[in-house]
């Protein structure tokens, strides 16, 4: 797959949300995507999965204008006040209820099935807020990959702290997998991190900012 954002700008009642930005993104490949403001990352990451229309620009799924489509093929995992739990909600209760938007069962038995079987079963009865970071955004890009996206957008896994090689070691993992991964931290993370990535208000196509994970691309293969 392929997901490829054109020039697109998002503009809010009290002014601009993201400036102009391109970039793409591919099956098998991570793109870490950096930008100081929180409310720009969030509103690039709700565009790129078709679930918030820009302003100017496009956002294309395997050459396709299609919000449906990227609303059907992309997870975006803790959007600041859309797609993040509840904070004083009990991780049980965040759990039941992300299988039950996979289509999976989610009585409390399939719930402790599941903790368990993700190394998780002793924060069952914790507040969501009181996790540690890094199990937070575990959990939660396991819960969205239940439901099998073809994409997932991390948004913001920074603001909980913690040392960003743990998130960005989850994004490498899903990327792996042949997922497309983007995701978007603040310009700090981006650089301890070392790592190449793609800017925010910038058109990132020209440049090899995405990491390629797919086994199948091995050096020689066609790409």
């Amino acid at each position: 797959m392929e997901i490829v954002a054109e020039g697109v700008e998002v503009t809010g009642a009290h002014g601009p949300l993201l400036q102009r930005t391109s970039l793409r993104v591919r099956g098998g490949r991570l793109l870490l995507v950096a930008g100081d403001s929180e409310i720009a990352r969030t509103a690039l990451a709700l565009t790129l999965a078709g679930r918030l229309a820009p302003t100017a620009g496009t956002v294309r799924l395997d050459g396709t204008i299609t919000p449906a489509g990227l609303r059907e093929a992309v997870a975006v995992v803790d959007a600041p006040e859309v797609t993040e739990p509840e904070p004083t909600v009990s991780v049980r209760t965040v759990v039941a209820e992300g299988l039950s938007f996979a289509g999976l069962a989610s009585r409390r038995s399939q719930v402790r099935t599941w903790l368990a079987a993700h190394d998780a079963d002793q924060h069952e009865r914790e507040r969501f807020e009181n996790l540690p970071a890094l199990v937070r955004t575990r959990l939660l890009v396991d819960l969205a990959r239940a439901a099998d996206p073809r994409a997932l957008v991390l948004d913001s896994p920074d603001r909980h702290g913690g040392d960003p090689a743990g998130w960005y070691s989850l994004a490498r993992r899903e990327a792996e997998r042949g997922r497309a991964v983007v995701v978007a931290c603040s310009t700090h993370s981006a650089l301890r991190l070392q790592a190449p990535h793609a800017l925010i208000g910038e058109d990132n196509r020209p440049e090899d900012t995405e990491v390629d994970l797919n086994p199948a691309h091995s050096e020689g293969s066609p790409r």
